[in-house]
């Protein structure tokens, strides 16, 4: 048990924080649950821009030659042009994803959010099946999903909403630890049975503190990881030093090094057949190409040992002119730092445990929802007496 004094101090510091920050974490709790579905929501919505019509189990896996190919016929059409990136999927029962640079928001101001045009591509016949603008809000079927996903990412504020969120990251880690201590029991087995148990044949008032008192002590180390990602997540230079203090971080390098000459380049079937021999089993999930700042092909892969189990962690920047290896990024022989930030969004997102992971994380965004009702409930009481 805390002195009277100290438990006073952190109940208001407590209550504040909730009131404050209380409704961000309740849409980001509710928009999580959703997101956690955001491929099967997003293709089940849009079945003419995803699918191709191939059954997966008839479907032959992605080659490089099939991404050459769709990459030479968008570039010599001019309706589209070389793109920035390609999104790779595992066979071609699936839509090739193409990223073009993004476009600045109309009255661009630091509210406001960029958005990219994104081509889905069929890898067979290399016909366009769709398109849609990333970043765009609606609520027509091809826009709803990725409208949530902005709003759990940015909260509709553009570069100014990851500073929101990181904040608030920030702010439900303190909450949280503040709710630890407040938790507390007296040291003796009733005291601490009561902390962990709800009766039901309680007052109204009493079930709700009891709910409010245990849910957020069981809650606590998901609730302390969810923080601790998200304000990695959107702002990273904030966290590293703090990470770095505690376990050894390789220093993030970029291909700086890569040049490409006139009449010097390598092809993209090239690059992702050097980024497979580094990594012999992954899979290609990504290609961004090269650009007038990085003359280097971006590979990205997933390994099968890898916890991400979407587009894998794994990268090699290969530099465009002569092929070089110039990175490589491995989350599975990184040093302790790099594997547990390389965990984080498996983690976060609750596919590090597959299926059953993606259920809870998706229940458990119903939690801060509980807590705030709870919580007022409990502060409506006190502001009554």
């Amino acid at each position: 048990m805390l002195p009277k004094s100290v438990r006073m101090v952190l109940l208001r510091l407590h209550l504040w924080l909730a009131l404050t920050f209380g409704s961000v974490f309740v849409l980001l709790g509710l928009t999580g649950s959703i997101i956690c579905w955001m491929h099967e929501l997003d293709h089940a919505l849009n079945p003419g821009l995803f699918s191709t019509g191939r059954q997966t189990y008839t479907a032959e896996p992605i080659r490089p030659e099939m991404v050459q190919a769709a990459l030479d016929s968008l570039t010599a059409d001019p309706a589209y042009g070389r793109p920035r990136q390609l999104m790779l999927p595992a066979t071609t029962a699936d839509v090739i994803t193409v990223w073009y640079p993004a476009r600045a928001a109309t009255g661009k101001s630091a509210f406001s959010q960029d958005w990219s045009r994104q081509v889905m591509l069929d890898p067979v016949t290399l016909e366009v099946k769709g398109e849609r603008n990333w970043g765009q809000y609606g609520i027509s079927a091809s826009l709803l999903i990725p409208s949530l996903y902005h709003l759990h990412r940015y909260v509709l504020l553009g570069e100014t909403g990851k500073i929101v969120i990181a904040v608030s990251g920030i702010m439900l880690v303190l909450m949280s630890l503040i709710g630890l201590f407040l938790w507390l029991p007296k040291p003796n087995w009733k005291a601490l049975r009561q902390a962990l148990t709800v009766n039901l044949a309680a007052t109204p008032a009493a079930i709700n503190f009891r709910l409010h008192r245990m849910l957020g002590f069981f809650a606590l180390p998901v609730l302390l990881l969810l923080g601790f990602s998200g304000a990695y997540f959107n702002q990273p230079q904030w966290i590293l030093p703090v990470i770095g203090k505690v376990l050894p971080v390789t220093q993030a390098r970029k291909p700086g090094d890569a040049h490409l000459l006139p009449g010097q380049h390598i092809t993209a079937v090239q690059a992702m057949l050097i980024a497979q021999g580094v990594f012999p089993h992954a899979r290609i999930s990504r290609l961004g190409l090269p650009s007038a700042s990085a003359a280097a092909y971006e590979i990205r892969l997933r390994q099968p040992q890898e916890m991400h189990s979407g587009d894998g962690a794994s990268r090699v920047s290969v530099d465009a002119g002569s092929g070089h290896i110039i990175r490589v990024v491995d989350p599975l022989q990184g040093q302790a730092g790099d594997r547990f930030l390389a965990s984080l969004f498996p983690l976060h997102s609750g596919i590090a445990f597959g299926m059953p992971g993606r259920i809870f994380i998706s229940c458990f965004g119903l939690v801060p929802l509980v807590l705030m009702l709870t919580g007022w409930r409990m502060w409506r009481k006190r502001k009554n007496k």
